[in-house]
């Protein structure tokens, strides 16, 4: 079955809780005691209608804000397919946790007050789904009951928006316009009466029929080692495979490889998911990889095809999301993580750093502070088999590591 990451964007108040609440209940993903506790909840507020908020502001600190102050993973599925939505907060001060919430999603929904339109948070929101490069974008025009559901309010926001889309880099990014009421459940699993000027698709149904899955497997095989199996048993005497996940692409039996950084080539052998045999994979498995000739792979390498070879990088360019309150500057030393593969690495250059409201760019700056995004240059010890980011978004970015605290400190996007 079909997963189908969503990552969801949208102002303090612009009602993303209760979307995700709503999707919940109307696949009938809630539990008929959680179901109660929210209700009971709900009334305890004094509101006159569940609360379907409630499901997803799991932190008291939220509860009492009325905000999401981290990343939420919420989980929920359909007859034909499975969901995880990354509930992601709003303000600037958390552009960090949205970054790294949507890093692996298919699909962003970005969520519009049909009363106040674009604001300022929206332009960064969809800046990090063009930096992301994710392939779906729904705008959805949320509350459009306290606006009497208005096509003169839909259409003056998709007219802004789509403004702003002509400004963007990533024009393969496909935008779908969804006027809908959580509160009331209008054009979320299906299509409302309310809405008789608007022709197109429900939320639900419109993630039902997106086809993400053939964009992820027509990137080139890119496979990370993580572990070398050798049983050394008396059953697996001479056995040696290469177990991990194929982030991107195909592979099958029979196929020319080439090890990397080592360049030495071999041939599937066999692709074993736990003890089956298999044929070929794709994008997402995760198996063990044996080949006809014995050739040296260890944790941390890449196996691809021969013909599918990506570029070693010593030198990389890259947009970099700082996560951490020490700001970034140049000449400071990390460990660079690229898939499973870690490598001592110096940020030698700070270029620029961009305004996510205009999309202009600074120049001379010193330093990148906390949630902000620049172009940088880095240097490592060793080769990374790597993509630029706007040929493969799986094998184009990396994460920034700092070696006294061991903490994530930032995110990068090879250009």
């Amino acid at each position: 079955m079909d997963i189908v990451r969503i990552a969801t964007a949208g102002s303090v108040d612009d009602g993303k809780s209760t979307l995700i609440g709503r999707l919940l209940f109307e696949t009938n993903s809630i539990t008929q005691d959680k179901l109660e506790a929210i209700e009971k909840a709900s009334k305890r507020r004094g509101v006159d209608y569940t609360d379907l908020s409630l499901l997803t502001d799991g932190l008291i600190a939220e509860r009492e804000q009325g905000i999401t102050i981290d990343v939420a993973h919420i989980y929920f599925s359909t007859p034909s397919r499975k969901y995880i939505i990354a509930d992601t907060p709003g303000h600037f001060e958390y552009t960090r946790n949205m970054i790294t919430g949507a890093s692996n999603a298919q699909v962003a929904i970005i969520l519009i007050d049909a009363r106040n339109g674009i604001v300022e948070q929206t332009h960064r929101h969809f800046y990090i789904t063009q930096l992301l490069r994710i392939p779906y974008v729904v705008v959805c025009v949320n509350k459009m009951d306290l606006v009497n559901y208005s096509e003169e309010h839909f259409n003056n926001i998709q007219a802004q928006f789509e403004s702003l889309f002509s400004k963007a880099n990533f024009k393969e990014q496909q935008l779908q316009f969804i006027p809908a009421s959580s509160l009331y459940g209008d054009n979320i699993s299906k299509r409302s009466d309310n809405f008789p000027w608007y022709d197109g698709p429900a939320l639900l149904e419109y993630l039902e029929n997106i086809e993400w899955h053939s964009q992820e497997i027509r990137y080139p095989a890119r496979f990370q080692v993580q572990y070398v199996i050798r049983p050394k048993s008396e059953q697996w005497h001479d056995f040696r495979g290469f177990a991990g996940k194929l982030t991107c692409g195909t592979l099958k039996k029979g196929d020319t490889i080439v090890a990397l950084p080592s360049l030495q080539e071999s041939t599937i052998e066999s692709i074993l998911r736990f003890e089956k045999e298999v044929d070929s994979i794709e994008a997402g498995e995760s198996v063990t990889i044996t080949m006809t000739s014995e050739i040296d792979i260890s944790r941390g390498d890449m196996i691809v095809r021969k013909d599918q070879v990506p570029e070693q990088m010593k030198e990389i360019s890259a947009q970099v999301c700082w996560l951490d309150h020490t700001p970034l500057k140049a000449g400071r030393s990390y460990l660079l993580q690229h898939g499973s593969n870690r490598v001592k690495a110096k940020v030698t250059n700070l270029f620029s750093s961009i305004n996510v409201i205009d999309y202009k760019t600074i120049d001379g700056i010193e330093e990148i502070g906390l949630n902000e995004i620049g172009y940088v240059s880095i240097k490592t010890a060793r080769p990374v088999s790597a993509d630029k980011y706007v040929n493969n978004r799986h094998n184009g970015r990396f994460i920034l590591i700092d070696e006294g605290s061991n903490s994530t400190v930032g995110v990068g996007f090879i250009s």
